[in-house]
């Protein structure tokens, strides 16, 4: 019961900060930018790390603009929904970056429908990389 309330208040909240023209761009000043800080969120979107591309990888959008993306098939990443609450942690920062770039964020999120967790960056490459 409590899950399925957290669920439609995650799923009420995305809704109406699309409903005001919030832009992924302008939600993500929400995601954790602190190592150790969390976030309750919702998945937008679950894909493979390659458009169309099975077996390419797992990547997976949320609510607040955050994205995660890995080389790897990630259970956990594939078994989400669009809509699943999830708790996302951020884990790392990148170090010495180029200004302006600010790839290379480390996630841990748990889907709080299914129970699973993993461990992901938010882009293919680390701040300074290809």
């Amino acid at each position: 019961m409590r899950l399925r309330s957290i669920t439609a208040a995650l799923v009420a909240v995305a809704a109406a900060a699309q409903a005001s023209g919030a832009t992924p761009a302008s939600m993500a000043s929400l995601a954790p930018t602190r190592v150790g800080q969390c976030m309750q969120t919702t998945v937008r979107e679950v894909g493979t790390r390659l458009e169309n591309t099975p077996g390419s990888g797992s990547a997976i959008a949320y609510a607040d603009g955050v994205s995660q993306v890995s080389y790897d098939q990630v259970p956990g990443i594939d078994a989400s929904r669009r809509g699943d609450p999830v708790k996302l942690c951020l884990v790392s920062l990148p170090r010495n970056c180029p200004l302006g770039d600010d790839r290379g964020k480390v996630y841990r999120a748990t889907n709080l429908r299914t129970g699973r967790t993993w461990t992901a960056p938010d882009s293919e490459h680390s701040c300074g990389g290809a």
